[in-house]
């Protein structure tokens, strides 16, 4: 399962361990047992800080492919149910590490909250092994364990606990349920759990002391491709730089293929963020991840208030938050996220194999979701609201050469329906006749383009109707000292190399307004003192 090379990778990483590392595999009998002792075995066998321990846990594990991870002796709280192969292996290398003490990488002010919860919290996160998404939200769960002895996290691999997925109606990844109760589902990130955590527990903003931040000269707000380039070109001034991000690589985190980014012939979203990443630790910015903005105070200077409570002040400001997946707005969508509806089929399309299910949205994204759900489900129906679909020609006509997709145009959706929790059937009006139609089915792929994450901004710059943050050549907004860059603005054409170029843009008309900005305050200090020494004479 784990090739010499990739042990020999492994082996390099081993060798700053601090502390012993055990993983506890629970005894019994299971079909995978064998498979996942083998498993530990050869990661244990890399290093003499790393062992596997087959021992009767009493209850603490939920069944004989479950295991766990003991650092010196001391249950770490972290637990995986299944192998952690596929998207995973890097959540179960990660936490072996952390375990042993390397550094984790989670903000100080994240780590503050996390430290201050008090009551015990059981969570559990249900993956699919092909999900992209689910890692980030293990792995921010599994850092929360060990900072906090009083939180566990563990991993279940939906694909080996069917019982409990059928149990628990669950036909969406990331699941994160705490303390037995359904916690987060769907689009869940590190920064859903915090803010989370924070609405059920008020008083554990008031944990976060640390040291304030030194006046910025550029806070960035946005961890995408845009928000990236304006941090690095800042950067690149000399600038005192920040960046502000719910999720670092936005929505370039969902998109698999990328093959039109100049210079790169081939690349996925999530290579792309790692290698945003990267570049981003060359220089010396301050990465705030995993919260949002909940305020902005206007003026000379600006001051950020963060959903940690924290409060960032800064002479100019470049927003970059990107967009989210437009929702359909019709009933029955949002009570079943989760439970039929979907927005990442690349998360979500392997819990509908060999079923029936729609795809909402003839453009690029829709008909490479049907692509992609094509090989795994029975049939996939897309529907598209004009008369024409808004794809690339390249990709109808692979769409048309699939047995099993349906295109259904001029089509208006209606309603989702379900039964007994789940998703069964969707209802569509014909445009063209008027007749509404039931089309039977089990699930349900939204792809109907991106809104602008700016709802934060609506009283401090100009927004258009649809969300927009108005620019103009130079990105700047209608507030002096913010601008705004990438797909939350107006300009057109959304695409990752536009993006960069505007957050490129936008830093250096950052750059051009703090220089004229001193220029302007000491003039105006001029003319105070001028005015001083006139009343004098």
């Amino acid at each position: 399962m784990l090739t010499k090379e990739i042990l020999q990778a492994l082996k390099g990483y081993t060798e700053t361990m601090q502390k012993d590392v055990t993983f506890v595999v629970q005894t019994g009998e299971h079909s995978k047992r064998e498979e996942l002792v083998g498993f530990l075995s050869d990661i244990a066998g890399i290093s003499d800080k790393l062992s596997v321990e087959e021992r009767d846990t009493n209850g603490i594990l939920r069944s004989s492919v479950s295991f766990l991870l003991e650092a010196d002796g001391e249950d770490t709280g972290i637990r995986f149910s299944g192998i952690p192969g596929g998207h995973e292996f890097n959540s179960l290398i990660l936490a072996m590490l952390h375990a042993s003490g390397t550094e984790l990488k989670l903000d100080d002010s994240v780590a503050s909250i996390v430290k201050a919860v008090s009551e015990p919290l059981n969570f559990e996160v249900f993956i699919s092994l092909s999900c992209h998404n689910c890692p980030e939200v293990v792995q921010a769960l599994n850092q929360f364990a060990l900072i906090n002895p009083n939180i566990t996290s563990e991993m279940i691999d939906g694909g080996l606990y069917q019982n409990v997925i059928e149990e628990r109606d669950i036909q969406g990844v990331p699941s994160v349920y705490l303390n037995g109760e359904l916690f987060a589902n769907g689009k869940v990130d590190a920064a859903v759990l915090i803010n989370k955590l924070i609405e059920q527990n008020p008083s554990l903003k008031d944990a976060n002391k640390g040291e304030s931040m030194p006046l910025q000269d550029v806070t960035v707000i946005g961890g995408g491709p845009a928000g990236v380039a304006s941090a690095i070109y800042s950067a690149r001034k000399g600038l005192k730089v920040s960046v502000i991000a719910e999720t670092f690589g936005g929505q370039v985190k969902d998109t698999m293929g990328i093959e039109n980014l100049i210079s790169v012939s081939k690349t996925t979203g999530p290579e792309l963020v790692g290698n945003l990443m990267e570049h981003v630790r060359d220089y010396d910015i301050t990465l705030k991840e995993h919260v949002r903005v909940d305020n902005i105070e206007k003026g000379n200077i600006k001051t950020i208030t963060l959903s940690s409570g924290e409060q960032i002040r800064t002479r100019s400001l470049i927003v970059a938050t990107g967009a989210r997946w437009r929702e359909l707005g019709v009933p029955g969508e949002r009570e079943n996220v989760g439970n039929g509806v979907a927005y990442c089929p690349h998360c979500d399309g392997p819990f509908f194999k060999g079923k029936d299910v729609a795809v909402i949205g003839g453009g690029n994204s829709g008909i490479e979701a049907a692509l992609d759900l094509a090989g795994i489900v029975k049939s996939v129906t897309v529907f598209e609201f004009m008369p024409e679909l808004k794809a690339d020609q390249v990709l109808i006509d692979q769409a048309n050469k699939r047995d099993n997709i349906t295109i259904i145009k001029n089509a208006a959706t209606r309603q989702i329906l379900a039964e007994n929790g789940k998703v069964n059937a969707i209802e569509y009006q014909d445009r063209s006749t008027n007749e509404v139609h039931t089309k039977e089915l089990v699930g349900v792929f939204v792809q109907i383009g991106l809104v602008p994450n700016s709802q934060f901004m609506k009283d401090t710059v100009e927004l258009t109707q649809y969300g927009e943050v108005v620019i103009d050549g130079k990105c700047h907004t209608s507030e002096p000292g913010i601008f705004a860059a990438g797909d939350v603005t107006t300009v057109p054409y959304k695409q990752i190399v536009i993006s960069m170029g505007e957050g490129a843009k936008a830093s250096l008309a950052a750059f051009e307004y703090l220089l004229s900005h001193e220029v302007a305050d000491t003039e105006e200090t001029s003319e105070k003192t001028s005015e001083k020494e006139t009343e004098a004479a």
